[in-house]
């Protein structure tokens, strides 16, 4: 079965070429003004969808790091209600993710949250799985901005979760201490004994395309034997990405399975760049795009929809993508130089479809963890 979908990047050692510039990232957070009510021009033989002024209450189900001061999430709070000043925009961050809107329909419980950012495609399954109806309603159709969407983010066939962003899952490497791996083999090497720090593939989203990752590459009759051998070579196994990545910082490990993106965020005159070096085995990433996505049981199914065509806008996908560290997901978004210069895309990037993993990643998963966390 060929299990792999490949994304369009920049080539072997690029860094990806984007033009324009709209200030460095943790800049003032300021965009263009847009009248309250706008008009969406999408390309030829798209319907248009025209907005009127939206008002109410809009809650928004996300995860932590989105949420805060300088964040993406703040940013456009603050952005979607200066453009309309009758709407408010409320942050709530569950403490199990998808999963406890998931728990909640199925115990006939309100959802009490009209949209969800954050979404990756094997949440999406798993809700579709464990549901016997929607979790989701369609919006793709529905968005202005739906043509300007990078087709090969898509994650939902069904066109409920729209992609606002997306990363590649690499490895950030300390060339002063190791060299680059080249192979996900050269990891098991003596060379590379207690080397590497990764996440916990049941509660991290970086530590499940990892997983993937390594599926990908050995297949499903070999990942548990790799994983096995990573053990045998001191793989750290730590609950989510900001420990893992403390733990590379203090030097624990030479080695963390982070974002290519890693430069954008640390680059800078007192940086050591040497510790924030990029590696993609077998010359791959593995892309992890974010969606959004509404829910059924919204009660602002429109101020939802509205909100997600205001952060494909390209100057909010820009700012997205600045505080977000993570790449933008439509075509016309403009970028700083900053970005462009330390924004690395992989020269393939691989991903696991949602039909791929209908039916297969929380098996993956399960089996997984009763190796190698259980040990």
């Amino acid at each position: 079965m060929q299990r792999r979908t490949f994304l369009k990047t920049a080539g072997a050692g690029t860094v990806i070429a984007l033009a324009g510039c709209t200030g460095d990232s943790g800049g003032d957070g300021t965009s263009t003004e847009v009248p309250a009510t706008e008009t969406d021009t999408p390309q030829t033989g798209t319907p248009t969808v025209t907005d009127t002024s939206p008002s109410g209450s809009l809650t928004v189900a996300t995860y932590d790091s989105f949420t805060g001061e300088g964040t993406a999430g703040n940013y456009l709070k603050s952005a979607f209600e200066e453009q309309y000043s009758d709407v408010t925009v409320e942050f709530t961050v569950p403490e199990n993710g998808v999963n406890q809107y998931i728990q909640r329909k199925q115990q006939g419980a309100p959802v009490n949250a009209d949209l969800y950012v954050g979404l990756n495609t094997g949440e999406l399954v798993r809700a579709d799985e464990e549901l016997d109806t929607s979790l989701f309603e369609h919006s793709r159709d529905q968005l202005g901005r739906r043509d300007a969407i990078n087709t090969e983010l898509e994650i939902d066939p069904e066109g409920r979760a729209v992609p606002y962003d997306t990363g590649y899952i690499s490895l950030v490497y300390d060339e002063d201490a190791v060299e680059e791996p080249q192979t996900f083999d050269d990891l098991l090497e003596p060379a590379y004994e207690n080397g590497l720090i990764t996440q916990n593939a049941q509660q991290s989203d970086p530590g499940r395309a990892f997983l993937l990752w390594t599926i990908d590459a050995k297949g499903e009759d070999g990942y548990l034997d790799y994983w096995a051998s990573l053990q045998d070579n001191g793989v750290k196994i730590l609950d989510d990405w900001q420990p893992a990545y403390n733990a590379y910082m203090n030097e624990e490990a030479p080695m963390v399975v982070s974002y290519s993106t890693d430069q954008v965020y640390y680059h800078g005159e007192d940086v050591n760049m040497a510790r924030h070096q990029i590696g993609f085995l077998n010359d791959q990433g593995y892309a992890n795009p974010e969606a959004m996505a509404r829910f059924t049981d919204a009660d602002q199914p429109e101020l939802a929809r509205q909100f997600m065509d205001f952060v494909l806008q390209p100057e909010h996908q820009a700012e997205v993508a600045q505080r977000n560290v993570q790449f933008p997901a439509v075509t016309d978004a403009e970028l700083d130089e900053s970005f462009s210069q330390y924004a690395f895309e992989p020269p393939e990037a691989v991903t696991f479809s949602y039909d791929q993993l209908k039916g297969n990643v929380e098996g993956w998963i399960d089996d997984w963890a009763r190796q190698v966390v259980s040990n």
